[in-house]
C-alpha cells in the first residue's frame, strides 16, 4: 500500500495531526462541531467528565462523557476553508494509520453534528427558530477540487437551481449535498426543516451590500423563490455545504441545526440568541446520548 508522504499528511512532533493537535485516542466517535470557538466550552460545561483539551489557533477540542456518552466537541472556525482541513484531519485521524502513514483496511465511520447560528431567507421562519438542513449548498465550490463530486451531489436539484437562477459563469458551481439521514433521525426534536446555503463570505456572498455593490441584487429573491420538488431554500450559513460534502465522500455521517437568529426578508433580528444556542445545545447532548 502507498506511503502517504510527510508533506501531505504533517505529524507533529508530539505524535499529534497538524492543525487539530489530536491523536486518534483523543477524538470520540460522536463530534460536535461549532464555529465559535467560545461555544467549546459552554457545551463541554454540561459532560460528565472532560478527559482532554487542547487548543491550536481557532482549533479547540475537548472530549469527554456526558450521561455515560463520549463526545468530542470542536470550534471549526468560520469557513468551509476551515471545514476542509478539520475534516481530512478527523478522518486521518481515525482511517490512517499515523505511524505507518498508510489507509487502513477496516473504515471507521464519524458522526458529526454542528450547531450554529444562521440567517433565515423565508418570511416564516421566525427568528430564535431551530432548523435542521436537510440539504446543503455549497456556493463556496470548495468539493469541485475533489474526484467524484457529482457521485454525491443532487444533480438534478443543481441544475434546476443554475437555471432558475441564470447564474453567473464567473462564480464558483454550487453543489447541493444531502444529510445523513440516520443521524438527522438521530438528533431530531421536532425542528423545522430546509436546504441551506453554505455562502463563501458574510457580505457580499450573502447578498449584503455595505460600500462595495454587488453583482446581482436580486440573488436573495431569485433564491427563496426557488422550488423543486416542493423543497424550498430556507437560510443561509457557512460551513454544511463542505460539511457534507466531505463527509460523504470519506464515508462519514453528518447534520447541521442551527438557529436563526435573523431573517432577511422580515429584516428581524434576534434580541437575544444566546438562551436558544444554549437550549438547542442541551437538547443535540441529550438525543446523542440517548441514540446511536
Amino acid at each position: 500500500m502507498k506511503k502517504i508522504e510527510n508533506s501531505e499528511l504533517i505529524i507533529n512532533n508530539d505524535g499529534s495531526i497538524f492543525h487539530l493537535h489530536l491523536k486518534p485516542e483523543q477524538l470520540a466517535k460522536d463530534i460536535i462541531l461549532v464555529g465559535d470557538p467560545g461555544r467549546v466550552a459552554l457545551i463541554s460545561q454540561h459532560f460528565d467528565s472532560i478527559e482532554h483539551k487542547v487548543q491550536n489557533r481557532e482549533f479547540i477540542t475537548h472530549t469527554g462523557t456526558y450521561k455515560g456518552k463520549r463526545i468530542s466537541v470542536i470550534a471549526t472556525g468560520i469557513g468551509t476553508d476551515n471545514i476542509d482541513i478539520v475534516l481530512n484531519e478527523l478522518d486521518a485521524l481515525v482511517n490512517i494509520d499515523l505511524n505507518k502513514r498508510i489507509i487502513k483496511e477496516n473504515h471507521a465511520s464519524l458522526n458529526l453534528v454542528r450547531i450554529g447560528t444562521s440567517g433565515g431567507l423565508q418570511e416564516d421562519l421566525e427568528v430564535d427558530t431551530f432548523l435542521m438542513s436537510e440539504m446543503a449548498i455549497g456556493f463556496d465550490g470548495l468539493l469541485n477540487f475533489y474526484k467524484d463530486r457529482e457521485k454525491v451531489g443532487n444533480n438534478d436539484v443543481e441544475e434546476a437551481f443554475l437555471k432558475h437562477m441564470s447564474w453567473n459563469p464567473r462564480i464558483a458551481t454550487p453543489y447541493f449535498v444531502n444529510a445523513s439521514d440516520s443521524l438527522m433521525r438521530r438528533i431530531d426534536h421536532g425542528f423545522r426543516r430546509g436546504y441551506t446555503i453554505s455562502a463563501p463570505g458574510f457580505y457580499g456572498p450573502q447578498g449584503r451590500e455595505l460600500r462595495l455593490e454587488i453583482q446581482d441584487r436580486e440573488i436573495n429573491d431569485k433564491i427563496r423563490s426557488f422550488r423543486f420538488e416542493n423543497n424550498r431554500i430556507t437560510n443561509y450559513e457557512m460551513e454544511s455545504s463542505a460539511l457534507f460534502g466531505l463527509s460523504t465522500l470519506l464515508g462519514h455521517k453528518a447534520a447541521t441545526v442551527c438557529v436563526i437568529i435573523a431573517n432577511r426578508y422580515a429584516k428581524q433580528y434576534s434580541k437575544d440568541y444566546k438562551p436558544f444556542v444554549k437550549n438547542l445545545i442541551k437538547i443535540v447532548l441529550d438525543n446523542l446520548a440517548k441514540n446511536d
